[in-house]
């Protein structure tokens, strides 16, 4: 199944790849203006494009999102690596949509080795 899943767009959980079934209601820029982010509280679903890997302002923007009370499903989607995944969730994603390419490069498996996300907060272990 995951040589198939590796041609399309999946979604990356902590249980490793699945289908993409459902689309988002909204799709933030990674650019949006903080002040906006209360307008979109009440969606089911959000997407927030990472154009590419460099590019961590979608951190901050989810960040923002679940400290406001977005209740919602979060997901990034665009040029997170695996690497990434861990900081993804820490920050409030709850799942990550895998382009086609980086999914090829870094199988289920990749991902689903940087699923304990919980275990891995560097400030936690400085804080300690």
């Amino acid at each position: 199944m995951t040589d198939q899943l590796n041609s399309e767009r999946v979604i990356a959980r902590d249980d490793g790849f699945h289908p993409l079934v459902d689309e988002p209601e909204v799709t933030l820029a990674p650019d949006t203006p903080l002040a906006d982010l209360a307008a979109y509280l009440d969606r089911a679903l959000i997407s927030i494009d990472f154009p590419s890997f460099t590019d961590g302002r979608g951190f901050s923007l989810a960040r923002r999102l679940r400290e406001l009370g977005f209740k919602g499903r979060l997901r990034a989607s665009g040029r997170l690596i695996a690497d990434q995944y861990a900081m993804a969730r820490r920050v409030g994603f709850d799942e990550v949509e895998v382009a086609p390419d980086i999914a090829a490069r870094q199988p289920a498996e990749q991902w689903i080795a940087r699923a304990d996300w919980k275990a891995f907060d560097h400030r936690a272990h400085l804080a300690g």
